[in-house]
């Protein structure tokens, strides 16, 4: 199984550090390690600018911190992009756009149990990447097909270099804006949105799955075909635990969930403690087993993280560090309580 269950610990890669060495040195205290983003350090390193390297038509502007989309650009750009489709380094991140990436490259992460990799998805990217018009990407018949066959190629490529330091890596396909997918305000048909998610999904290699904050149509979600998915259940437990026939098919084709249940805010992280949050997790656990997911199966099935990303504390990354460390203790606690390995 190459996604890991019995609780081990991952988290979201967006991280406040302005340190890379100190980002990474986090990360690598979890289980299942990853690569962060450090928007802090480099406007490179915000996660739609990261994944906009080299797509044809993006007007990026470091100095005011702006990224935008020129039709005219893309019209002039596209035939040099398509020249270089069968051209992996193409698509990798370039150490100016990630300096973590590539030290992380240079790690031996071969004794982990697994390691991830991750890059904004097709859906986000198209909602905040806004032309001359300010209209979203996403609504244009023309880019967004390409746009997810560039996006597929991109997690691919990251994936199989990340294969080669661990047998068991894996992809997060960040989309916060799936939320928003089926809203009336969303300008993007919910029909042909289901279609361009199967197809993109299966040009992705796996394992492959899809972490969100929000609060999106958790059927849709838990019906695409993908082995992961990563979600705040902090916020969003109660709500998700109405869903159990979904998630229970989701896990019974091999599906593995991980469990954002620890605040990186400042308030909402003061306000809780290894008691409360674990009384909270088990809580939705205990819902879902009397609905018929049997709890031994949904914990072998099951990681614990961090429940979203957070730039935004006074106190810069020091909350975020702590609930690491909160949720290395919490997958411990209970560990040994379950009986995991």
């Amino acid at each position: 199984m190459p996604i890991p269950g019995n609780l081990l610990t991952t988290a979201m890669a967006v991280m406040p550090h302005t340190d890379a060495a100190a980002a990474l040195e986090a990360a690598l205290s979890l289980d299942i390690p990853f690569w962060p983003q450090l928007p802090r350090l480099s406007y490179y390193e915000d996660m739609y600018v990261q994944a906009s390297e080299h797509f044809p038509g993006i007007v990026l502007n470091v100095e005011k911190q702006t990224l935008s989309f020129s039709m005219d650009k893309f019209a002039l750009e596209l035939e040099d992009t398509l020249a270089h489709f069968e051209d992996p380094a193409y698509f990798d991140i370039s150490t100016q756009y990630s300096e973590v990436y590539h030290r992380f490259l240079q790690l031996d992460l071969s004794d982990r149990p697994a390691i991830r990799g991750q890059l904004e998805g097709p859906v986000s990217f198209g909602f905040n990447v806004l032309d001359e018009n300010k209209r979203p990407i996403l609504f244009d018949d023309t880019v967004r097909p390409f746009m997810f066959e560039f996006m597929s190629k991109r997690i691919n490529v990251q994936l199989q270099r990340l294969k080669q330091l661990n047998p068991n890596a894996f992809m997060f396909v960040d989309e916060p804006g799936l939320q928003f997918l089926f809203s009336a305000l969303s300008g993007y048909d919910g029909t042909a949105a289901r279609g361009d998610m199967e197809q993109f999904l299966e040009m992705i290699e796996r394992p492959r799955g899809i972490h969100l904050c929000g609060n999106p149509d958790w059927d849709f979600l838990l019906n695409l075909d993908m082995d992961i998915l990563s979600l705040d259940v902090y916020l969003n437990g109660e709500i998700f635990s109405t869903y159990a026939p979904s998630i229970k098919r989701f896990l019974d084709r091999g599906g593995v969930i991980a469990w954002g249940i620890v605040p990186t805010n400042f308030e909402p992280f003061e306000a809780e403690n290894q008691n409360s949050l674990s009384s909270r997790m088990e809580e939705i656990w205990m819902i879902l087993d009397r609905k018929g997911i049997d709890r031994d199966f949904l914990l072998s099935r099951s990681l614990i993280s961090p429940a979203t990303c957070c730039l935004v504390n006074p106190d810069g990354e020091k909350t975020v560090d702590l609930a690491f460390d909160v949720v290395r203790r919490l997958s411990g606690r209970l560990r040994e309580k379950y009986h995991l390995p």
